[in-house]
């Protein structure tokens, strides 16, 4: 779970593209912190760069294939 300490700096938004499931190696469309949705693992990753390839993430199998899931998204102003 990703920690942060003021609050004010975070707003919660009701967005697609925190619903969206990533693959490895896909283009990331949005810079920031995504999780895998099947083990909890956490990345940082830049927008129009491939997010880890499948093997750089391992867990076990039986949590199911690896899908990077929007947890903060990086805003540039």
């Amino acid at each position: 779970m990703a920690l942060y300490k003021y609050a004010e700096y975070l707003e919660q938004v009701d967005q697609p593209e925190f619903d969206t499931l990533h693959n490895p190696g896909e283009i990331c469309p949005h810079s920031g912190i995504y999780r895998c949705d099947a083990c909890g693992d956490e990345i940082a990753s830049n927008k129009d760069s491939p997010f880890p390839p499948q093997n750089h993430h391992q867990h076990a199998e039986n949590l199911g294939p690896i899908k990077w899931k929007l947890m903060i998204l990086s805003q540039q102003r």
